[in-house]
């Protein structure tokens, strides 16, 4: 039991709450969580009574939030999370090897660079658990500074953040891509101010690679005509490999599934490059777990980047 803004609470009675809040349902709720459903009645109303107002309304069989319901939840499942990030510490801290690092990767950043770190990392820590979470660096950026997220490997690498501190690993080159039958094809040096008249495929906005298109082209003197955008690079490269039109990708992610039909060239007057790199808190220290991934990764890159010299 712990103190709540003059109230005292138990850890169970929020855990049945959010559940049967969810499921709107306490019978359903009793089952997902393997107890009777009076303990969940009980516990619910002994809730209620020590906070002095109603959060239920029964609606049928149903049971639904009420309005104050509603704003107790939303604290309610921020104050579960913060405990059982607070049990996850402490379990890493007792033994780092069997922790969890929660991994944010930045949409429209291809995989494949990574396989073989994430292969020898996982061969030196194979009792080490992994989230996932993937979305644009601003949203893996927010998720860290809500302590959601430790560390994430993003495209571009944000530079000043007050939130995170970042690190470049590498830089990547990106190229132009058309279908093999597009007069492209038989250029031998692409200028860019020759798409002019191009339909391209691209990511939506807060997307680095359709800033960078937009800002080159704005350069080059033209607004590029939009064909496509979205969020998902195989999609991009199937549309381009039926003629729908063109696309700036990264050099990594055309090394694998890419169509025949598809080819690939240099635009020479203009610099496709962007740099690709880790992020983590500014203001708090790493879980033990994600700070020996993040070590990991540093020592891999710059012991890359040496034999690659």
């Amino acid at each position: 039991m712990f103190r709540l803004v003059g109230i005292f609470v138990e850890l169970r009675q929020l855990t049945y709450f959010i559940e049967v809040a969810k499921r709107e349902h306490v019978t359903k709720a009793a089952e997902d969580l393997h107890v009777a459903q009076s303990a969940i009645s009980r516990q619910i109303s002994l809730l209620e009574s020590e906070l002095g107002v109603t959060l239920f309304f029964r609606e049928g069989r149903n049971v639904k939030l009420t309005q104050i319901g509603k704003v107790f939840l939303k604290h309610s499942e921020r104050i579960v999370n913060e405990i059982n990030i607070a049990k996850q510490r402490i379990e890493e801290f007792t033994n780092p090897e069997t922790g969890i690092v929660r991994l944010g990767f930045s949409t429209g950043l291809s995989f494949q660079p990574f396989s073989v770190f994430f292969a020898q990392f996982r061969e030196e820590h194979p009792d080490l658990q992994y989230q996932f979470i993937q979305g644009t660096p601003n949203y893996l950026i927010n998720l860290i500074e809500k302590g959601e997220l430790d560390i994430a490997i993003t495209a571009p690498v944000p530079a000043d953040d007050p939130l995170v501190n970042g690190e470049i690993l590498f830089t990547e080159k990106l190229k132009l891509i058309f279908h093999q039958e597009h007069w492209l094809a038989n250029q031998s040096i692409i200028r860019l101010s020759q798409l002019k008249s191009e339909r391209f495929i691209t990511f939506r906005a807060g997307f680095s690679i359709r800033e960078m298109l937009f800002n080159a082209c704005q350069q080059a003197g033209f607004e590029p005509i939009i064909a496509f955008e979205g969020e998902d690079m195989e999609t991009i490269k199937g549309l381009v490999a039926s003629g729908t039109g063109i696309a700036i990708l990264p050099e990594p992610t055309l090394l694998f599934n890419l169509s025949k039909e598809v080819g690939t060239a240099e635009i020479n007057d203009y610099q496709f490059n962007r740099p690709v790199g880790v992020i983590m808190p500014k203001k708090r220290e790493m879980a033990p777990s994600e700070k020996m991934f993040y070590e990991f990764l540093i020592s891999f890159y710059d012991r890359l980047h040496r034999f690659q010299i």
